[in-house]
């Protein structure tokens, strides 16, 4: 019989309702049962797209016996951290203040008054690698809550403060120097990884926000060594475009397999922004002339320079329209990094298997697209020999020309289309869908034609979805939507990110309706999260579900942080409509980190973008032609190019 989450929405919920575990969402019925039993909360967080939320579901909560300890001593919750971010990010502090390191899935088990006080993430079914089992877990936690259940209570205040993180930090009284940035930049470059892209090792992320900061300020070698290093790497979907989430190894060659939203509207803008400046600089707008590592570049990874990173962006957005578009025009959370409950098996291929599909094309598909009969990539779970994940790192000489490349993409891609798909996480969030939007747009306003028309439409009716079906009858964000029904009040990123979307799709089009609708959701966003006492602003709002501590969510990593988002927007809102207000609260942010972000700018690198934004010249806004009365997005100028002077070239 199912458990209460076949109620839910959230595909990641549904997983699990089929469970012997009795889960309850998280809310107010949980925590009521927790306190009449007197027994502690054990909450799960995970996402669907987790493979190894899905490994310990199949090994611990599918499994009776385990099952039956958990609903004796526990009341259970789960929890979609893609949902519930403010749940996810209190407790995934905690427990990394416990353990000195967190993860998905998130075990951690609470008194019944929300106070964790122990907590994990992945534990196996049986002990091992210096793990207990799960069952271990839960047996010595129900024993230590019936002896000690006082003594764990007692120290809940003290938990409380801490887990009240950066809403604790006073603004700083410095005055700005744009010095700062310049520091920040170099200190930044210190983890540069010379031969592989990318800050730091293995594993290794995009960081999206730390890479935008340096296409702002300019800097080229770095960022445009990563754009193109990811670009090549088995972390980049050869075939279908896309990213995965990251890369197990320094080199960018063999992927963890899932596919997310954010990833993928963050790093299109990237390569957007990357191809300006590359673009910009080698037609002499921004100065200089080519330099020698960007032609060793262009010979070392194929076909590069400007327009291979505009191909890149163009080639990542259009999968997100094919493949993550739903019918309404709001954009799915997620593909799985499973199929057939094998990680990667979507996407990986053999020798033969290319023989098969292409005959005489092989040999030249191999070569370009690095398979060879000893294989890149080994599943310790599901080992088979031989399987490749696809690159494109040959040399020039190696690569063959356009056409038999389109020729053995379209072939691979007809073959991999029969496979079995990696499950969908379909619900539509508000923050997500609105990084979306701005990409989008962005994608539209420089780099016009008809695919550029194609992206300006998309992003216009997302946002014309997101305003309609994302907002409860006072006007007010809404979380998530799937199955038609929309559900769960906004946070602080919601907010943030839809007024900057649609800060970014007003320039891109010049409809003023897209302004009128930030400068309201700016209004709320200051009238329900600002921090009137310290500035910035709090992740969760003011008439929001009170947890045990409300925090200031600040660092920007994987994705800008809500607080550094409202500063970006507010920052332009206030140049382009002249409200002082508007600006006064993102000052309010920047003030809060100025003295900790130059410091560590791969964690702020949408904050320190602000910054930028605040200490820069202000941009102006063309329109070629006024918009007509009524219309919804379309100030186009009468070529049919979006009339767009904002922002300025990256480093101008």
């Amino acid at each position: 019989m199912p458990n209460a989450l076949a109620q839910e929405t959230s595909p990641y919920l549904r997983q699990h309702a089929s469970n012997p575990v009795d889960w309850l969402p998280w809310g107010p019925e949980a925590l009521a049962t927790a306190r009449e039993r007197d027994v502690p909360v054990v909450v799960s967080i995970g996402y669907s797209s987790c493979h190894w939320c899905h490994v310990m579901a199949h090994e611990s909560f599918e499994d009776p016996r385990v099952a039956a300890v958990m609903n004796e001593e526990f009341v259970c919750v789960k929890v979609d951290r893609e949902e519930r971010p403010d749940v996810d990010a209190l407790y995934m502090e905690a427990v990394q203040g416990m353990t000195g390191h967190g993860g998905w899935p998130l075990n951690v088990f609470l008194t019944p008054e929300q106070v964790p006080f122990y907590g994990g993430t992945y534990f196996p079914p049986e002990p091992r690698h210096g793990l207990p089992s799960w069952t271990q877990v839960l047996q010595a936690i129900a024993e230590t809550w019936r002896e000690n259940a006082a003594e764990i209570r007692a120290g809940g205040e003290r938990v409380r403060a801490q887990l009240a993180g950066g809403a604790r930090l006073e603004p700083s009284a410095e005055p700005f120097d744009a010095g700062v940035l310049d520091a920040a930049v170099a200190r930044l470059l210190e983890s540069f990884d010379a031969v592989h892209g990318g800050f730091g090792g293995a594993p290794k992320f995009p960081q999206t926000p730390a890479l935008e900061l340096l296409l702002r300020h300019g800097e080229r070698e770095a960022s445009l060594a990563t754009l193109r290093a990811m670009a090549a790497g088995g972390i980049h979907d050869q075939l279908g475009g896309g990213f995965h989430r990251y890369s197990v190894d320094a080199s960018w060659t063999v992927p963890h397999f899932e596919k997310m939203l954010y990833d993928n509207a963050l790093l299109a803008r990237a390569y957007l922004h990357g191809y300006r400046l590359s673009r910009d600089r080698a037609g002499g707008v921004a100065g200089g002339e080519k330099h020698d590592h960007d032609a060793a570049n262009e010979s070392s990874h194929g076909p590069s320079g400007a327009e291979e990173l505009a191909r890149v962006c163009r080639a990542t957005l259009d999968w997100a329209l094919r493949e993550m578009r739903g019918p309404e025009g709001g954009f799915y959370s997620a593909l799985d990094a499973d199929s057939e409950s094998v990680e990667g098996r979507f996407y990986v291929w053999t020798v033969k298997e290319l023989e098969d599909v292409l005959g005489a094309d092989a040999d030249a598909a191999a070569r370009w697209l690095g398979v060879s009969e000893a294989g890149n990539f080994v599943d310790p779970h599901h080992p088979e020999p031989g399987l490749n994940v696809l690159t494109d790192r040959a040399p020039a000489a190696s690569r063959p020309d356009a056409e038999t490349c389109e020729r053995i993409r379209a072939r691979l891609l007809e073959t991999r289309a029969a496979r079995t798909r990696p499950d969908l996480d379909d619900k539509r969030l508000t923050s997500w869908n609105a990084l979306m939007i701005a990409a989008l747009a962005d994608a539209g306003a420089v780099l016009g034609g008809d695919a550029g028309l194609r992206y300006l439409d998309a992003a216009e009716r997302c946002a014309e979805f997101v305003l309609r079906e994302l907002r409860d009858g006072e006007g007010r964000l809404l979380r998530t939507y799937s199955e038609g029904r929309a559900r769960i009040g906004g946070y602080l990123e919601d907010y943030a990110y839809t007024v900057e979307a649609l800060v970014v799709l007003f320039e891109a089009t010049c409809a003023e309706r897209w302004l009128t609708e930030a400068r309201a959701l700016a209004d709320q966003t200051i009238e329900r999260f600002a921090d009137p006492d310290r500035g910035g602003f709090f992740s969760t709002a003011s008439d929001g579900e009170a947890l045990i501590a409300r925090r200031k969510d600040l660092e920007d990593s994987p994705i800008p942080s809500g607080a550094s988002s409202a500063a970006v927007g507010l920052l332009r809102l206030a140049q382009l409509t002249g409200e002082t207000r508007y600006e006064q609260h993102a000052v309010g942010v920047l003030r809060l980190l100025y003295e900790i972000a130059p410091r560590h700018p791969a964690a702020f690198g949408h904050l320190l973008q602000a910054l930028q934004l605040h200490l820069s010249p202000a941009a102006g806004l063309a329109c070629a032609v006024p918009p007509p009365t009524g219309s919804i997005g379309t100030g186009r100028a009468p070529t049919g190019r979006p009339a767009r002077g904002s922002p300025p070239t990256p480093g101008a």
